[in-house]
């Protein structure tokens, strides 16, 4: 088998955030892949970075009062810590604010305007008066231009699923400030996009993508390819356009050549030759694993990006789909919003790299981790199936035999079938069939317990004259159980090293065709324990956010959301509260109230302190638990309805005033009411 060069890359993780089980299945699909390749013999390499440009993380540094790069700097520190528990095992992991990204960033833009790629045309774009800047599309809000579903973002809807651009929304506000924002003209840089229409044509369809993103890419090409905005006006976080003051990169230009910058840090640290990987004529592979929310970026802009600036194209973009858990899309309030830091606080990182394993395909379906399967398959699969051979075989060569196996194969043909297995097993790996290799590899692992319920051993081993047999049964188990092992290494290399350290030999495609035969091995120590559904039960509450009313004094609207939220967990509605009559709802007083002040409270974290304005010159103070849903920046200017007739409450942090009206279940899903335009402060609602 002659050895390929090749270079792997996943997407690039936001920096502005912790990982969580939907980002974890990328990484541990390319791990696998990646420790693969490398067990095939390949020259192999795998790369990754940190995103760490963009407004959101410019205001998320403003907002914690530090620097983006301190932010970035300590995001990439947890981000390491979180793939390093889960075995993902990058050559080098790098950031896209590092001097290799500048660099490269600048010769593709420089390179792509020589070649008159790059236009320039003045626009007219959404401003934050208050804040002075240009709103990227998902910080305007407002109501949707084609159904009218209130409070929408600002380039498209979720009620009706429509895309539109941030001037087209109706009553916009800004979510930085709150604040009314204006047009205004803006010089902007475009990367003409179609003027590659041809050559992305032809790539699409070159086997380089999956069918089903091939064919959803036909529909770009149908509607006529855009030119792509990539220039962002100051204040903005990332480089600096060349000869271009205050105009800087959109995140989305450089980004992907964080690619390049990670394989070209690598290259200088370890002695490799960066451009027999990217050069045009590179006989080398590259392959980016990417989720399919993704795609236009890396199958559109960033093959044309390389081919204008004179660099290879990769091999193939491989997407996956979406992570659901219990059939449902990630909920904080259920508890299935999991980060990575609060599984592997709790469970076995293996078993998810095991689960995953046993559900990818080639294909971009999205993956259910169903918590009771996972549980079960796991404990069946594993502990069940391939420990189990190793547990009920080592016990008898230890302690009976001088822990040496048997120099006698006693089932060659059956040894056979599980070294035959290979090829077929190798070929589901490289085709990103682990689902398949997944099942190949159980179906060994039955075969490898029917042998031994059929023998037992611990029969054979009661009778002095059936010794020899009882060796030769329980070290033939062993040999299978290596086989097992040697298979599930890529998925499963924490356990495969543990193994290795018990069977005295290193698990290769090298060698494990070869039976171990009079050889010595170690004491049996446990592989893994059962999956405890208690632990995962932990997980899950640890997850959970506001579920149930706490000690901590509240206000009456979070006491109330947080029993919502209980109900909409257990699948029940929140039930109609007792009739009363037009008297009792009248003695209520709601107002239209401004929100001029909104801050953190020191030592709660779930409530904001808002200052409201009620008309009449009269302001009032309210600690509301909307922490989760809202940062205090984004609430200032806006109004909603307050209960101003509620009796003062003192609160270890001040004197509540009154109640604002919110909707939702709790936690991040919270939605405060906001009355429509033309109500002003201090009218009553009736």
């Amino acid at each position: 088998m002659s050895s390929r060069k090749i270079l792997i890359t996943s997407a690039l993780p936001y920096a502005n955030g912790p990982i969580h089980l939907g980002h974890l299945l990328e990484y541990i699909q390319t791990d696998i892949w990646s420790r693969f390749q490398k067990a095939r013999g390949h020259q192999c390499y795998y790369v990754c970075a940190d995103d760490a440009h963009g407004t959101p993380i410019m205001l998320k540094a403003q907002q914690q009062g530090i620097t983006p790069e301190q932010m970035i700097a300590q995001t990439k520190i947890e981000h390491m810590a979180d793939f390093a528990g889960f075995g993902i095992a990058f050559d080098h992991y790098h950031s896209t604010h590092s001097d290799e990204n500048r660099y490269f960033a600048n010769l593709i833009y420089q390179r792509l305007n020589d070649g008159g790629y790059i236009k320039r045309d003045t626009i007219s774009q959404l401003y934050d008066p208050q804040k002075e800047m240009f709103l990227p599309d998902r910080f305007v809000k407002g109501d949707c231009p084609k159904c009218g579903a209130l409070d929408q973002n600002g380039d498209s809807c979720d009620v009706c699923g429509a895309t539109y651009s941030p001037t087209e929304v109706k009553n916009p506000r800004s979510v930085v400030s709150g604040a009314t924002p204006i047009l205004k003209d803006s010089e902007h840089y475009f990367f003409d996009l179609p003027a590659f229409a041809q050559m992305l044509q032809d790539w699409t369809r070159s086997g380089a993508l999956q069918d089903e993103m091939a064919n959803k890419l036909q529909e770009w090409f149908k509607d006529g390819l855009q030119r792509w905005d990539i220039s962002r006006d100051a204040p903005y976080f990332g480089f600096e356009i060349p000869g271009a003051p205050g105009k800087f990169f959109y995140v989305w230009l450089d980004a992907p050549i964080g690619y390049l910058a990670s394989f070209k840090h690598l290259c200088e640290t370890a002695g490799i030759d960066f451009d027999s990987y990217w050069a045009p004529d590179s006989d080398a592979e590259v392959y980016h694993f990417i989720g399919k929310d993704i795609i236009y970026f890396h199958s559109l802009f960033w093959p044309a990006m390389l081919h204008g600036a004179g660099f290879r194209k990769p091999n193939a973009i491989f997407a996956h789909g979406f992570v659901t858990v219990n059939g449902a899309k990630m909920s904080k309030s259920r508890g299935t919003f999991i980060k990575a830091r609060t599984y592997l606080d709790n469970l076995d990182p293996e078993y998810l790299r095991y689960y995953f394993a046993s559900k990818l395909t080639s294909g971009i379906t999205d993956l259910d981790l169903n918590l009771e399967d996972f549980t079960q398959k796991v404990n069946a699969d594993l502990v069940g199936k391939v420990v189990n051979i190793a547990s009920r075989c080592a016990g008898f060569i230890t302690k009976r035999f001088d822990g040496k196996l048997s120099a006698n194969l006693s089932e060659p043909e059956l040894f056979a079938d599980f070294i035959n297995a290979g090829d077929s097993i190798a070929q589901s790996y490289e085709q990103r069939e682990f689902a398949r290799a997944i099942r190949d590899i159980m179906a060994l692992a039955d075969k490898a317990n029917q042998y031994i319920d059929a023998k037992a051993p611990w029969v054979l081993a009661k009778d002095d004259t059936k010794q020899q047999e009882a060796h030769d049964v329980c070290s033939m188990g062993l040999n299978l159980f290596r086989v097992l092992m040697h298979y599930l290494k890529p998925v499963l290399p924490k356990m495969a090293s543990d193994s290795e350290a018990f069977l005295n030999t290193e698990l290769l495609w090298a060698n494990y065709r070869e039976p171990l035969l009079n050889h010595a091995i170690n004491p049996f120590k446990a592989l893994m324990q059962r999956v405890d559904p208690l632990k995962v039960q932990a997980m899950v509450d640890a997850s959970k956010e506001n579920l149930q009313p706490t000690a901590e004094p509240v206000t009456v609207a979070k006491a109330e959301t947080a029993k919502a939220e209980v109900n909409v967990v257990s699948g029940e509605r929140e039930p109609i509260s007792d009739t009363i009559s037009i008297d009792d709802f009248a003695k209520i007083d709601l107002r239209v109230a401004t929100i001029v002040d909104a801050k953190p409270v020191e030592g709660a974290d779930k409530l904001v302190q808002l200052q409201l304005d009620i008309g009449g010159g009269e302001t009032r103070q309210v600690f509301a638990g909307i922490k989760a849903a809202y940062t205090p920046e984004s609430l200032v200017g806006r109004q909603t309805v307050m209960v101003a007739n509620l009796a003062p409450r003192k609160m270890r942090f001040g004197l509540s005033e009154g109640m604002v009206l919110a909707a939702g279940p709790g936690g991040s899903d919270i939605f405060l009411l906001t009355p429509d335009q033309g109500a002003s402060a201090g009218m009553r609602v009736k």
